[in-house]
């Protein structure tokens, strides 16, 4: 998604050397990525992707989208390419999380109801992995609830897996923003944007019909039609408007709300 959302970029400014090139941008991923946390020191500032479209009072991850992207434009402004390559690396991060339907599940609450406390408990990898109980069989009963089949982190990981397999091998040529996307994104701004985009991803219910259903054609190309080019296009704009908001690349009228 990131390959895309840069070659898209691409396409909006005259000079691609204004802004961190895909190479520096993904060696902030994998290993030095958000997820990396979870393996190094887990409930340690670990960044929270989880996100509900509807509650207002959710803003933890619009927070931190927002922590990044004004991070992001201040060392596009200073000419820090290192740290604005990583800004909007954990930009980018956080927005792909953040619009996943598997992140609009409210994973926390099940986890307490399974844990019998808080995920801050959890400092080791071992104790992210293994749900605890009072007894044997209630140990058993609660892995199975996390780890069997329909089961919470499993359910996850492998709609977050199906996700992955459909768009890696597709270019996504038609995820580029239009004019109207561009308007949109300077009179609102990246926070208001992923509102917006979160809401329409979750009115379709994908990960609920993953659980019912598992995957199907209509899934798969939901995830191909409309899922993976609204989170490329949102990506897109935020850079976009980062580059806009540090002086770097002047909006064309015709994109002016």
């Amino acid at each position: 998604m990131d390959r895309a959302a840069r070659k898209h970029l691409n396409d909006l400014i005259n000079d691609s050397h204004k802004f961190p090139s895909i190479q520096n941008i993904l060696k902030f991923e994998g290993y030095n990525g958000p997820d990396a946390i979870k393996r190094k020191s887990p409930s340690q500032d670990e960044p929270w992707h989880f996100y509900s479209p509807f509650n207002d009072d959710d803003s933890q991850l619009i927070e931190l989208i927002n922590q990044h992207y004004q991070q992001l434009v201040k060392t596009l402004k200073e000419d820090n390419r290192v740290r604005a390559a990583f800004e909007a690396a954990w930009l980018a991060h956080a927005i792909t999380d953040g619009l996943t339907p598997a992140h609009h599940y409210p994973y926390e609450e099940k986890i307490f109801e399974l844990r019998g406390e808080s995920t801050d408990n959890r400092a080791s990898v071992r104790e992210k992995l293994i749900i605890p109980g009072g007894t044997r069989r209630e140990i058993v009963e609660n892995n199975w609830k996390m780890w069997g089949p329909k089961g919470l982190l499993s359910t996850h990981s492998l709609f977050e897996l199906g996700v992955a397999t459909l768009i890696k091998p597709m270019s996504f040529t038609d995820a580029k923003p239009s004019e109207d996307d561009l308007k949109e994104i300077l009179e609102f701004g990246v926070t208001e944007v992923f509102k917006r985009r979160a809401r329409e991803i979750a009115v379709l219910d994908m990960y609920g019909y993953f659980y019912r259903r598992g995957w199907t054609i209509k899934l798969m190309l939901d995830v191909r039609q409309k899922l993976a080019p609204l989170i490329i296009q949102t990506i897109t704009l935020s850079w976009y408007k980062a580059l806009v908001d540090s002086g770097k690349v002047k909006a064309l009228k015709k994109y002016q709300p």
